[in-house]
């Protein structure tokens, strides 16, 4: 599987061309199953679902012209005869994953069987975060996003220690990066959140997204980013 790791989507050429790179073909050839999961643990989730599958979020990913495109929801999963849906994500270009709450994200993904599903895909598959869903696929996204939103049920009954992220990926993420909505995502916040995870991370605008391809990783940007080193190890 590859993966294109973003803060905001598809959010300039730089980025859509990495996708395209990444698919071998172009997104009008490319078939993709969206997962709007994430979002329903935010306050207005379901507003905030309903512009993501409708293309008109601020994180542009359903809108940018695939040939064909499916709904994936985790919480349905566990009741479907996985007959029905494990054909479709084996068989899909690419997923994509919305952003919203990362632990209930998580949790979602295990219980589903979409966890266990991932890493058995086809290295062909490209896997496209947004926000919260590239946190999910690294080893850790630290302690100081378990605030963030109401969620149900609340985070001492979600995931812990290692089971707080899937670690496809061999780095962590902060998204948004010095936005103007998201003050605390400040440079000098990801630096202080960064030396609590034991694995390099990555510090991404809106305008970057990194590339994971048979173990190499690029940075894509038009915008900033920084990388930052961890100390210490696991």
């Amino acid at each position: 599987m590859k993966f294109l790791l973003t803060s905001a989507g598809i959010s300039n050429d730089s980025i859509r061309n990495a996708l395209v790179d990444l698919l071998g073909k172009p997104i009008a050839e490319s078939s993709a199953l969206c997962i709007p999961t994430a979002m329903y643990a935010m306050p207005g989730g379901t507003a905030h679902a309903w512009r993501f599958l409708r293309g008109v979020a601020t994180t542009p990913l359903c809108e940018v012209g695939w040939k064909s495109l499916g709904v994936l929801e985790l919480t349905a999963l566990p009741s479907i005869n996985g007959d029905y849906w494990v054909p479709l994500v084996q068989e899909t270009d690419a997923l994509l994953v919305g952003g919203g709450d990362v632990l209930y994200l998580c949790s979602w993904m295990r219980q589903s069987g979409l966890a266990d599903l991932l890493p058995e895909l086809s290295r062909e598959t490209v896997y496209v975060g947004v926000s919260a869903g590239s946190m999910v696929v690294t080893p850790s996204f630290g302690e100081a996003f378990d605030g963030w939103f109401c969620r149900e049920p609340p985070v001492s009954h979600l995931p812990a220690g290692s089971d707080r992220a899937l670690g496809l990926v061999d780095f962590s993420v902060f998204p948004h990066l010095d936005h103007e909505k998201f003050p605390e995502n400040s440079l000098a916040n990801a630096e202080r959140w960064s030396a609590g995870v034991p694995v390099p991370t990555y510090a991404l605008d809106d305008q970057t997204a990194i590339v994971v391809c048979d173990g190499a990783v690029e940075v894509i940007s038009e915008g900033h980013w920084k990388r930052f080193t961890p100390s210490w190890g696991v």
